[in-house]
């Protein structure tokens, strides 16, 4: 009876004191990397905040997977009296590639005491494959650059508060391509086998709560065997409708 209560009060003391660890990893990230080696790392629709000055650039970094439309958003708190400034966000995919935005305030100025700015830039549906040279997002690992472009040397270091949100629409199968990734385009994983994936860390190393799609599947084989059956339907209707239900005429006997 003794062991039992003392491994039950060192589960207890255990269950204690690893409860603020579990908190701390499920807040939200309250500071932001200074180049994509060191981004922070923030999920899909997870709040991120971090505090920095005017002329720093500041990295986040998000997994965004195939069939996603992700929208990035930030929002830019400035002092109380500064100059005019105009400031940018840039997201790049797991190659380091810019990628344009389809719509969105990606790049706004700031008035002269304006008490923020807000941006946004909707990025294109992500694709299991594309060709080598196409500038297509692909599976992976996807970056957030936010910083100032045009600022005056007198405004350089002011202290500003910034917040960034990343979120995706689904877009399906009308989006699908035949073909996948052998590897999402995640730093790091890609020259590395399966053992030491398991072992030794990547650059990067959130993925999609469900795990990276297969690429294969998407809801337009529900389309393609609906359609299908459809088409199968229309043509038994068919045939019954034309191939007739009288009996034969009866041919008279020849003379």
């Amino acid at each position: 009876m003794r062991t039992v209560r003392a491994l039950s009060a060192a589960l207890l003391t255990l269950g204690l004191a690893t409860a603020p660890a579990v908190a701390d990893s499920s807040a939200a990230p309250s500071r932001a990397g200074t180049s994509f080696r060191t981004a922070t790392e923030i999920e899909q629709g997870q709040r991120a905040t971090a505090s920095g000055s005017t002329g720093d650039y500041l990295y986040w970094s998000f997994p965004a997977d195939t069939g996603q439309r992700p929208t990035v958003r930030a929002t830019v708190k400035l002092p109380d009296t500064h100059a005019a400034q105009t400031w940018q966000i840039d997201v790049y995919d797991g190659l380091r590639r810019r990628q344009a935005c389809q719509y969105g305030a990606q790049t706004r100025t700031a008035a002269a005491d304006a008490p923020s700015v807000q941006l946004a830039c909707v990025l294109r549906t992500v694709r299991a494959w594309s060709e080598p040279w196409a500038n297509d997002p692909l599976p992976g690992t996807y970056y957030i650059r936010l910083t100032a472009t045009g600022v005056l040397t007198s405004d350089l270091g002011l202290p500003v508060d910034t917040e960034v949100r990343a979120d995706s629409k689904d877009i399906g199968g009308s989006a699908a391509v035949d073909g996948s990734l052998a590897e999402p385009l995640v730093p790091g994983i890609a020259t590395r086998s399966g053992d030491q994936r398991e072992n030794e860390a990547v650059l990067a190393g959130l993925q999609p709560q469900d795990g990276w799609a297969s690429g294969w599947w998407s809801d337009r084989w529900v389309w393609t065997a609906a359609g299908g059956m459809l088409a199968a339907l229309a043509g038994i209707a068919g045939y019954a409708l034309t191939r007739g239900t009288g009996r034969p005429a009866r041919v008279p006997p020849s003379a």
